[in-house]
């Protein structure tokens, strides 16, 4: 059987361990919040485990209050960390409450009236409710799954609830000859390496957390512009093909914008690259004022962008259309100085039928109206008539421009 002494050293060194690995998380990435609370849980638990050995030392019981709180206040921290992963506000409130009550239980039960039983209750009670608060998280789906490493860190939480639970039930009824913090039994040493475990096993969860939650991260950067912060050609052709599919199932229609800047390459040429860069950011800020929820700008290439507007009609299309021109002629209109006004032409499509699964004949569609609007003087917007279907492979007859092309 190990020592007391001993069994507190492996307290000590694991918990010290987990914090490096969790301080080196957050040096590597520090825009990962949910690592400060966890890193932060492990050095105040090995804090308390170390100031739980000067109780060997001394016949006072403050050390163990000490560390009783601080073995409560670190799990209280773990929980607040699972809360910052999921986008929850952190509950300090809730943490003082059981920080207050905890301790106040102890000391009474400590200095008014010793009862060993009494304050391995109390003790256990506060290390369980934290836990019992991150499992619901933990096991809640979000995003229509539950994270891997979330199931993980519950599955061991609860297993760290019962072993709480039956060393409470063993220090009320003396099972195994009780529970106490400086003579363990053969039964309570077995019990603490159980928890030594399942404590890495838990912050094992932690990190598998953390790698989904970057991998997600990385994911989402490579479908974003670099320049603009919209959505790049990647992200939008897959949310073309998003929509096409879910228009095939539910025969609803979806619209598209085709956007190009008006004369961007003399604004290169004039002003330099830097203006033009600065004005596609701007059209971009501007743009998204005018969007709906769930609609998707994307910046296709060079000076071309598209919207995704989905469940739209063609009309519906060309109203979004015409309210990013009129906030683009707008912000023309007070330019002064070396200010460079901004003009685009716009063309709008309408997913059918004849469109299918392939979002190139959607996009072919748009085109053609872009061009259109180009054709008809720019700095405006022009519809396209869906009649013929576009096929490829399949030469379709020339089109006159109030058939297959309408501007507006």
């Amino acid at each position: 059987m190990l020592s007391v002494p001993t069994l507190w050293m492996v307290f000590v060194i694991n918990f010290l361990a987990l914090g490096l690995i969790w301080a080196y998380v957050i040096r590597s990435y520090p825009s990962f919040d949910p690592a400060r609370f966890w890193t932060g849980s492990s050095f105040i638990a090995a804090a308390g485990a170390a100031v739980a050995m000067l109780r060997m030392v001394t016949d006072d019981l403050l050390p163990l209050l000490v560390a009783g709180a601080a073995m409560i206040f670190a799990l209280c921290l773990a929980a607040m960390g699972i809360q910052k992963f999921f986008g929850h506000k952190v509950a300090w409130r809730a943490t003082w409450l059981i920080m207050g009550l905890s301790v106040a239980g102890m000391s009474v039960f400590m200095f008014v009236y010793d009862s060993a039983p009494a304050r391995v209750t109390i003790f256990t009670i506060a290390q369980a409710l934290p836990l019992l608060l991150g499992v619901k998280l933990l096991l809640t789906p979000h995003q229509g799954r539950v994270n891997p490493g979330a199931r993980l860190a519950a599955i061991v939480s609860l297993l760290i609830i019962a072993i709480y639970a039956f060393r409470m039930v063993a220090g009320l009824t003396s099972i195994g000859g009780g529970f106490t913090y400086m003579k363990f039994s053969q039964l309570q040493s077995v019990v603490i390496l159980m928890l030594v475990f399942l404590s890495m096993a838990l912050n094992f969860g932690f990190l598998l957390m953390a790698m989904d939650h970057l991998r997600n991260e990385v994911a989402d950067l490579a479908l974003l512009d670099d320049l603009t912060g919209v959505g790049n050609r990647r992200h939008l052709l897959q949310r073309l093909s998003e929509e096409c599919a879910r228009s095939e199932r539910s025969n609803q229609s979806f619209a598209l914008l085709v956007i190009d800047l008006d004369g961007f390459k003399s604004i290169n040429d004039t002003f330099g690259h830097a203006a033009g860069d600065a004005c596609l950011q701007h059209f971009t800020l501007m743009a998204q004022t005018r969007l709906r929820p769930g609609d998707l700008l994307a910046r296709s290439g060079g000076d071309e962008f598209c919207i995704v507007l989905p469940s739209s009609t063609l009309r519906e299309g060309a109203m979004i259309a015409r309210r990013v021109l009129e906030v683009c002629r707008a912000d023309a209109e007070q330019c002064i100085g070396k200010d460079i006004p901004i003009a685009v032409s716009i063309g709008v499509a309408q997913w059918t039928r004849e469109t299918g699964a392939f979002p190139d004949r959607l996009i072919a569609a748009a085109d053609h109206a872009l061009y259109d609007a180009k054709k008809g003087g720019r700095n405006c917007f022009a519809t396209f008539d869906p009649a013929p279907p576009l096929v490829p492979g399949i030469e379709t007859p020339a089109l006159s421009d109030l058939s297959a092309r309408k501007r507006a």
